[in-house]
């Protein structure tokens, strides 16, 4: 087996900067449940876990709450959540939406307090660096309509989309107003330090876009090149995290200067992964590639390896890619095959 010559960090910044990286970097998203799992099968906590799977994973940075106490029951913004169980874990939902029952922004600004960006503190984030030089560093963005369905309600929030315009215009402006300066305050805090910015927004379903293009170009492209801007400014790649099958979106985020896509759903239709690469692999960076819906939780281990040697052949051709799963593993994937995911990195991954 070859010898690394990069940090986790290192590795990264060789694929975000179109250099040749000493392997393919990889990453994992998964449940609590699944990473249970995984350290069960490995013997090991997680940070041992991470270190001998030979996982790359980003630190990400953060303001300290220091405002008001929320009320019992309830988050900053208002809203209450119950767990929901699925079998082999839970999932947090939103249950209660505090702006589900107005019909106006003037009801709105009448009733509703948005919280101030100045009850978050910053003070502290030159110290979470230290001991974090050899990991990549993530911090700010924005993924505001999918607070916007929690403060409105899931069905609400689409249909605000058609009926209710000034509305969606309002709240999202809120919500990016709160993510553009939480963005800026880190930036600030750690001047060049902070290498991947999280700017988000699910649109893809599983055979097509949830929302028409019109409606995303209106309500999301604008403000997230606001974003986008910021992020650039301040030296840090824009990583997009955007669900299913969107490849007619794609030309609109990269012309609105994403560098990142995950998570690569290649079974979605339009999402196959030799397309991708050619109509867009010199301009994004793919992150992700491995199926979660049914290679990781129901596949054999033989196809999970196949699957990764497939994604570093077709996605990782001529670099440009970060080996991870399509989204959270659940905890109803087999520990083997988790393993193989990142084995079969390692052992694949060295370039040549």
């Amino acid at each position: 087996m070859p010898k690394e010559t990069m940090t986790g960090r290192e590795r990264w910044l060789a694929v975000l900067n179109r250099e040749k990286p000493d392997r393919t970097p990889m990453d994992i998203w998964a449940t609590g449940e699944a990473i249970e799992k995984l350290c069960k099968r490995l013997n090991c906590d997680y940070d041992e876990m991470i270190k001998r799977l030979h996982i790359d994973r980003p630190f990400i940075v953060w303001g300290d709450y220091i405002g008001p106490e929320a009320k019992p029951g309830e988050d900053i913004y208002g809203l209450k959540y119950r767990n929901v169980d699925y079998g082999t874990g839970e999932y947090v939902e939103c249950c209660y939406s505090p702006l589900a029952q107005y019909e106006s922004v003037e009801e709105i600004e009448a009733n509703y307090t948005w919280p101030d960006i100045d009850c978050w503190d910053y003070s502290r984030v030159p110290e979470m660096l230290k001991g974090k030089e050899d990991r990549i560093i993530q911090g700010g963005g924005s993924e505001p309509f999918l607070q916007y369905k929690n403060l409105r309600g899931e069905e609400q929030a689409f249909m605000d989309l058609i009926l209710n315009p000034e509305m969606v215009h309002y709240i999202l402006g809120k919500l990016f107003d709160w993510c553009y300066e939480n963005t800026r305050r880190l930036f600030e805090a750690v001047p060049g330090k902070i290498n991947l910015t999280y700017i988000a927004e699910d649109v893809g379903g599983q055979e097509t876009l949830m929302y028409s293009p019109n409606q995303i170009r209106t309500f999301l492209h604008p403000q997230m090149k606001r974003m986008i801007e910021l992020t650039k400014q301040n030296g840090s790649f824009v990583f997009h995290h955007t669900d299913g099958a969107v490849r007619d979106i794609l030309p609109d985020l990269i012309g609105i200067g994403i560098d990142i896509l995950n998570p690569i759903q290649w079974r979605c239709p339009g999402m196959e992964r030799e397309d991708l690469k050619k109509d867009f692999g010199e301009k994004l960076i793919f992150h992700g590639g491995v199926d979660n819906q049914y290679t990781i939780p129901f596949g054999t281990v033989e196809e999970v390896r196949q699957e990764v040697i497939d994604n570093l052949r077709i996605l990782g051709e001529g670099g440009g890619y970060v080996l991870a799963p399509c989204h959270n593993i659940q905890a109803v994937g087999p520990a083997e095959n988790m393993v193989a995911l990142f084995e079969t990195g390692y052992e694949y991954g060295w370039s040549a």
